[in-house]
């Protein structure tokens, strides 16, 4: 029998529809979103970092470090194999929870907080990492569940996984992630298809506890902030003061802001945390309505392009991922750009993409990554 001879011509022709077939899914908007959402942060990074933005421990250098990070692990999740999550979701599970606990025990922040860990010199805030590794484990779980998905054992179990690391992270304290986490679970039930029956009665059980939420669960402070909420102008030069600060700088932005670095709210800091909980109201004042919606009109491109990933996949753990992920940057771009405006409770949630944060940057970027791994392996054409 002669040997089997394969001529490089045809290997080389079909080396060429292969790369073509993959990168042919490859979502280069979901990209291009990510990407200008990014420099809009980076944007905001220069400005908190006026005069001398490249100093070292500036909030611009450290954004520099923090996106390159961001985008290897992004790279690197692209071209993991998503399926693998699935084998591993319970050890990643518990990997999850030791982290928690870790930063209980070895965590550092202001006001009795323990919320970051020292790595290398960057504060890292393991609490935004496990919000991507919750999506990953309800993803495993409710993709698993197939038929059952309108059983209340199934809303219960769920609720069950979601609950030991929504506590740790409320015990730092930390209640704008904490309230992520249950966005998270409302967002990959509704889109799984759980029974809208189980969910209203389990959204009654919520509400029905509020009170023992606010006599027991709640912090002095954090009860401070709902009230502050309601009537800002009670206190304005104490629990009032961010708020009615950040309205002023919203406000005076105008319709094209005052430029880059000219904001009175920022540059004279009036307006405290203005590179983190308060960057939108930075935002506004220095690139005015436009700049404010531009971003909306980016984040609402790339919550649509998460969204028909979803739609796209094959496999139900692609659908209920990308629930998920949709679901954390709504939920954290509705709370923070309402808190600026006044009409939310001031909560802490970081605003994706904007507010300086490296790890909120990474844990997106690895969840991106993600998507575009399942991207790459499903069949279905692209929209």
């Amino acid at each position: 029998m002669g040997a089997l001879r394969v001529e490089p011509a045809r290997v080389q022709a079909w080396a060429a529809r292969s790369a073509s077939a993959v990168w042919g899914i490859f979502d280069a908007q979901l990209v291009l979103y990510a990407s200008l959402l990014a420099v809009f942060g980076l944007m905001m990074a220069y400005t908190n970092s006026a005069p001398a933005p490249l100093a070292a421990g500036t909030t611009f250098a450290r954004g520099l470090v923090w996106l390159s990070i961001a985008i290897v692990a992004f790279i690197a999740a692209t071209a993991f194999d998503y399926r693998w999550l699935k084998t591993f979701a319970w050890p990643l599970y518990f990997a999850n929870l030791i982290f928690l606990v870790i930063t209980l025990v070895l965590g550092s922040g202001v006001g009795g907080v323990a919320r970051w860990v020292p790595i290398f010199g960057l504060q890292f805030q393991f609490s935004e990492i496990a919000k991507i590794l919750m999506i990953i484990v309800l993803a495993s779980y409710l993709a698993g569940r197939g038929d059952r998905l309108g059983n209340l054992s199934t809303i219960l179990g769920a609720a069950l996984l979601v609950a030991p690391p929504l506590i740790l992270v409320l015990i730092q304290p930390d209640l704008g992630t904490s309230l992520v986490f249950g966005a998270v679970l409302v967002g990959t039930l509704f889109m799984s298809g759980a029974s809208l029956r189980w969910l209203a009665v389990a959204a009654g059980a919520i509400v029905g506890s509020l009170p023992f939420i606010w006599s027991y669960v709640l912090k002095d402070y954090q009860k401070q902030r709902l009230l502050t909420f309601l009537d800002p102008t009670a206190d304005p030069q104490g629990s009032g003061y961010h708020l009615i600060q950040s309205q002023i700088a919203v406000g005076s932005g105008g319709l094209v802001g005052k430029g880059l670095t000219n904001g009175s709210q920022n540059q004279l800091d009036f307006l405290p945390v203005q590179s983190t909980d308060f960057v939108y109201a930075i935002l506004a004042e220095e690139l005015g309505f436009i700049g404010g919606i531009v971003v909306l009109g980016l984040f609402c491109a790339l919550l649509w392009r998460i969204l028909l990933a979803g739609w796209r996949s094959e496999d139900p753990f692609g659908v209920v991922f990308s629930a998920g992920l949709a679901s954390m940057i709504l939920f954290q771009l509705l709370v923070n750009v309402g808190m600026v405006m006044g009409i939310m409770p001031i909560t802490g949630i970081p605003l994706p993409f904007i507010t300086h944060g490296g790890a909120s940057l990474t844990s997106i970027a690895i969840g991106l990554g993600i998507l575009q791994s399942i991207n790459l392996r499903q069949a279905k054409p692209k929209w």
